[in-house]
């Protein structure tokens, strides 16, 4: 498969450099190019692409309201590169509220102080995007799905969770957001949420969050205790473990080893969940590339904790869920509305 890209940015200089990365990996082609968001709408049609990749700040259309028009007209993966900053994470996060279906650094050095590096790193993602995009657009895989959803009915009534943990990637500001909207102020848990995402975007997608929902949604502190009706988000760019015992759980926030993937990551929170309150636990896995997060809800689950994931056809990339739903560790498989309305339900 080679995936056709079409390039959005305002700065000939940057579309050039830009189209140079992407011909250079064998998998990738760009097909055009666009200087504003009006023109990526008017080629999008023709060139018919397998992801666009968008800039944010263009004359004519900006970036949001390019992925506004292209959510309508056709279903096309939008990667948005964008600023590495306080302002750029909140343009950012209107965009993926829009439609954009995943972010990276405008700046590729954010990417890697390793030049190659930040190219291979870039080229991976576009690739990655059209691959897991067009595979959740695909017939849902129903055998594995319809295994996993008549277990569930038979299995034990979920009581009040001690702990409701989360863990998502691509597409997971959103569906996070469908979650928690749904939830009451007096929500009888403590939530912790891992979301792959940079540390300058995590104060600002907290503080949305918080403003969007009833329960009250922070971004994680060391040290601090955990309470019902509040959502911890673990900060970009750390590793957030749950420590103490059922009733008096607390956070614990460290950088963690250099060379682990993703910081953060759904295994090494899930696992340390698993070492302190397994049984008492409800995991959640939502929308994400990759299997982050399959390990650690098996911890949870072998210790008598119960798993959701959510379903193909709401996922944006059907990647960490299915994960878990191959593993046949999930006890419900839900569209992500229904993620939300169960929980509530638990009130």
């Amino acid at each position: 498969m080679t995936v056709k890209v079409l390039i959005v940015d305002d700065s000939s200089f940057f579309r050039k450099r830009l189209s140079e990365i992407i011909d250079a990996d064998p998998r990738l082609h760009v097909v055009g190019t666009a200087s504003n968001g009006q023109e990526a709408i008017e080629q999008l049609q023709n060139l018919r692409p397998d992801v666009v990749t968008m800039d944010l700040e263009m004359p004519v259309m900006d970036g949001i309201s390019a992925v506004r028009k292209i959510k309508a007209l056709r279903q096309t993966p939008v990667l948005m590169l964008s600023t590495w900053t306080t302002e750029g994470a909140k343009s950012t996060l209107d965009a993926l509220e829009a439609g954009a279906t995943d972010f990276l650094p405008k700046r590729f050095e954010d990417l890697s102080s390793d030049h190659s590096e930040a190219q291979k790193k870039l080229c991976q993602r576009i690739y990655h995007l059209a691959s897991g995009f067009h595979a959740s657009l695909e017939k849902p895989l129903q055998p594995a799905a319809a295994t996993v959803s008549t277990r569930s009915r038979d299995s034990k009534q979920l009581e009040v969770p001690g702990l409701v943990a989360i863990g998502t990637s691509t597409g997971g500001p959103v569906a996070l957001q469908k979650v928690l909207t749904q939830l009451p102020a007096s929500f009888p848990s403590p939530i912790v949420m891992v979301q792959h995402m940079p540390a300058s975007f995590t104060p600002s997608f907290a503080e949305r969050l918080d403003n969007q929902c009833r329960i009250h949604v922070k971004q994680a502190e060391h040290g601090e205790a955990l309470n019902p009706g509040t959502a911890y988000l673990a900060p970009g760019g750390q590793q957030m473990l749950v420590r103490g015992r059922p009733g008096r759980l607390y956070l614990h926030v460290e950088d963690g080893d250099p060379s682990q993937t993703y910081k953060p990551c759904v295994d090494l929170t899930f696992s340390s969940i698993a070492r302190v309150c397994p049984a008492d636990t409800l995991a959640i896995i939502l929308t994400g590339m990759g299997s982050d997060g399959r390990d650690g809800c098996q911890a949870i689950k072998q210790l008598g904790g119960t798993i959701w994931a959510q379903d193909q056809a709401s996922s944006t990339i059907y990647g960490m869920p299915m994960a878990v739903a191959k593993a046949g560790i999930a006890d419900k498989i839900l569209d992500v509305t229904d993620i939300g309305r169960q929980l509530a339900e638990l009130h």
